[in-house]
């Protein structure tokens, strides 16, 4: 998925609700169309100053990651608000590829 393909998914994006299930943390992600896209949290990054998470439809179809910026307001609640600018996406982007390399060399490991 290209970056504007990504923004113009994801620029859509009107409110988040978190929810866990069990030992998985999933959101809700209400999309202006009123579609909702039911996701699975496969991580929080910091990178710089910041945080962003990595979502993952749960469509057993979906290939795609989503990457936010995240953030929690005064009461602790998370929000998420879209990643602006190409410098950005790509720090986070290369910050969970470092997360997904060192999981996948884990998962080697445990075997």
């Amino acid at each position: 998925m290209s970056k504007e393909d990504f923004l113009k998914e994801e620029e859509s994006m009107i409110e988040e609700e978190f929810l866990e299930d069990g030992e998985e943390l999933r959101v809700s992600i209400t999309l202006d169309d009123d579609r909702v896209m039911e996701c699975v949290v496969l991580c929080i990054l910091e990178v710089e100053d910041r945080e962003y998470i990595a979502v993952m439809p749960e469509d057993e179809d979906a290939e795609e990651v989503y990457l936010y910026r995240y953030s929690e307001d005064e009461e602790g609640q998370p929000e998420l608000s879209n990643i602006e600018t190409d410098e950005e996406y790509e720090l986070a982007a290369e910050a969970f590829d470092e997360w997904l390399d060192e999981e996948e060399y884990n998962a080697l490991a445990d075997e």
